[in-house]
């Protein structure tokens, strides 16, 4: 294992014990979670700005010993850090992914037998044709300038409720709009999806207003700006990916639109060697709110209620993702730790005043969170081979009205309950928390299966 990762040895819960020395390690900091320039191959075509680093699942392919006779499952599969680097390492990958967008974006990620020249016929024609367009409108994209007198398109109602508001701008939205109409002329040809994504990821990163910090939000308002050229530089980028590897080389990967809670659905029996992979982490964060503008400009959603039907296939991680028929809680009923920190949780609502709907949830949805994470870790039993070896990477969190929920611990102990080994917990890195002013773990549980004890 990398020097940088500090590994705790731990025999059980009992002793388990966090010493100042093993939560700040001057090796380990903030930036370990960046990309690192020889990595943004693939991995740059779209990519959660709170994802972790490509090199991290490189050092758990190494320690693993994986190898390409190896099978790696991503559960929660996300924008595919997991899945493009096993592929690039030429080991198989399975992903599996509940939120469209990220599904598509993963799957497109390694699609790599697409002709770097078509992808440049689409550059060419989509851009002129959506340039001739805007032109005969009044719009002049490359300068900047336009007829104000242009009755701009825009997204139907329903639509445009959905975004966030002031995400993207009118005069962006419809050039987007109008180059969408221009890209989806081409939907039999194999660079279309690529297209897509192209412009998935030129809306989040530079046409829309978007700023990310620990939550999406609204930054600095652009008026306008060179929809077609960013559209462009991001395929050209993609084209040259595809042009420095010979496809022939890498295995397929496959990336399926579902639930990590119905594992057994989607994934072989006694199938996979290992798991690299992230799953939300409790606390206020709406993930559907990360990919909110490219998702409905797209058409992957158009209105709440899809959205909310998207949701459902979710881990139970925020508040806004809980409803009244959900179950996973009776997965943790007789777990002592998770009871006794909802409990904590709802105390603390109490002796704080807090009334509002959305804090009445957070003991809940704590329970539904770990009870999730449960029924995840029973159905995974059925689809991995003896021995199978996991990582999975989390974070304690203090959202809720500042309790600590040390989640890596909590996830450690309920996969024992369920009859996995747990080898080790590796800090990955610290985050420093302004809610509480102290430095929070981001941390790697590595698990083992035996396969001794049923899959049932």
């Amino acid at each position: 294992m990398a020097a940088r990762y500090r590994q705790r040895a731990l025999p059980g819960f009992d002793n388990i014990h966090r010493q100042t020395q093993n939560r700040l390690n001057g090796a380990i900091t903030n930036n370990d979670n960046t990309i690192r320039s020889d990595d943004h191959a693939f991995h740059d075509w779209y990519r959660f700005v709170l994802s972790y680093p490509p090199h991290l699942v490189r050092d758990y392919i190494r320690d693993f010993e994986l190898g390409s006779d190896d099978v790696i499952l991503d559960p929660f599969c996300g924008t595919g850090t997991t899945v493009v680097e096993a592929k690039l390492n030429q080991i198989i990958a399975i992903g599996v992914e509940a939120n469209p967008f990220p599904h598509f974006a993963s799957s497109v990620k390694v699609e790599w037998e697409v002709d770097p020249a078509e992808l440049q016929q689409l550059i060419e024609e989509v851009g002129r044709a959506t340039d001739t367009i805007l032109q005969d409108q009044g719009i002049n994209d490359a300068q900047l300038t336009h007829d104000p007198k242009v009755k701009l398109q825009t997204l139907p109602p329903a639509a445009h409720r959905a975004l966030i508001k002031n995400s993207i701008s009118p005069l962006p939205l419809h050039k987007t709009l109008v180059l969408l109409d221009q890209l989806n002329q081409y939907q039999n040809s194999p660079a279309y999806d690529c297209g897509i994504l192209a412009l998935g990821n030129a809306l989040v990163s530079q046409i829309g207003n978007l700023k990310f910090g620990p939550e999406v939000g609204v930054g600095k308002i652009k008026q306008d700006v060179p929809v077609i050229a960013l559209w462009q530089q991001q395929m050209r980028q993609m084209a040259q990916d595809l042009s420095s590897i010979d496809h022939d080389n890498y295995p397929v990967a496959h990336i399926y639109f579902g639930d990590a809670r119905k594992l057994k659905e989607l994934v072989a029996p006694n199938s996979i060697d290992a798991v690299i992979t992230s799953p939300p982490y409790p606390n206020e964060k709406d993930y559907s709110r990360t990919t909110r503008l490219e998702s409905v400009v797209l058409g992957f959603f158009t209105d709440m209620k899809q959205l909310r039907s998207h949701k459902k296939r979710l881990l139970r991680s925020n508040t806004r993702g809980v409803y009244k028929e959900d179950r996973d809680h009776l997965w943790v009923q007789d777990n002592q730790r998770i009871q006794q920190l909802a409990q904590q949780i709802e105390d603390r609502r109490i002796e704080l005043g807090k009334t509002s709907g959305f804090e009445k949830q957070y003991a809940r949805v704590t329970k539904l969170y770990f009870g999730g994470m449960a029924k995840h870790l029973h159905e995974l039993k059925t689809v991995l081979r003896p021995g199978a070896r996991l990582a999975y990477v989390v974070g304690d969190q203090a959202s809720y009205l500042r309790v600590m929920i040390r989640t890596g611990e909590l996830i450690g102990e309920i996969a024992q309950e369920i009859g996995y080994e747990l080898e080790r917990i590796d800090l990955f890195r610290t985050r420093f928390a302004t809610a509480t002013g102290a430095d929070l773990r981001e941390e790697v549980i590595v698990l083992r299966w035996p396969g001794n004890m049923g899959n049932g």
